[in-house]
């Protein structure tokens, strides 16, 4: 067995840092995780609004990648990307994704599924107009997930962008824009001693909330 194998095998971590009963479960789920990541930005969890976003594709074949939320509202969880990259395209093809946020110092993640639609361009437009300047031209130099020949080939597009829009503002590319995911489905994990861990899942039935206790 080689080093790596045996720390695979032998890496255990034992979770006792809280717990989550019924009586602290706050029975809108929209809250519940607004009262986990609050926490997790005041204890300075590093990147506590990154958030693995999964996808499928029309033959159903899954993909994962880590996005930043960047919005909670009434419509759901709202991130921003290039439309026209793999996520997006599978996002049009299948419009259903999971997310799910791990804090491991808190011992604690947060599954949502849910169906996705884009948001509003006025949104969008606000959003961008937010960013810093560089990451709005490097929205107009990439064109997200094709093959590139080299990193000079990018660099050198932005090179070209930064000179056109000198003294000038840098307006949205048609193909960058915001997605909210409409959940239907969460699941609240709190990791306890011996891997019994605390599981509760809301799950959507018409306007109401279902709770129930998942084993662990």
């Amino acid at each position: 067995m080689t080093a790596l194998e045996d720390s695979l095998s032998n890496t255990r971590k034992d979770y006792s840092s809280d717990q989550l009963t019924e009586e602290t479960l706050n029975p809108n789920p929209f809250e519940q995780f607004r009262i986990w990541l609050n926490l997790a930005f005041t204890k300075e969890v590093p990147e506590p609004n990154a958030m693995t976003l999964s996808t499928t594709d029309k033959d159903g074949r899954p993909s994962s990648r880590i996005v930043l939320l960047r919005n909670i509202n009434d419509c759901g969880f709202v991130f921003f990307t290039n439309y026209q990259s793999r996520k997006g395209n599978e996002m049009t093809d299948h419009p259903y994704v999971s997310l799910n946020f791990f804090w491991p110092t808190m011992e604690r993640q947060v599954r949502i599924e849910g169906s996705v639609e884009k948001i509003a361009e006025a949104e969008s437009d606000e959003y961008f107009n937010s960013r810093p300047r560089e990451s709005q031209l490097g929205a107009w130099s990439s064109n997200q997930s094709t093959i590139v020949k080299s990193r000079a080939e990018f660099e050198s597009r932005l090179i070209e962008l930064d000179k056109q829009y000198v003294d000038k503002p840098v307006p949205r590319p048609a193909y960058w824009g915001g997605y909210c995911v409409i959940p239907f489905r969460f699941e609240f994990w709190q990791g306890r001693p011996n891997r019994l861990h605390d599981r509760f899942q809301f799950e959507k039935h018409n306007s109401e909330w279902k709770i129930d206790r998942l084993s662990p």
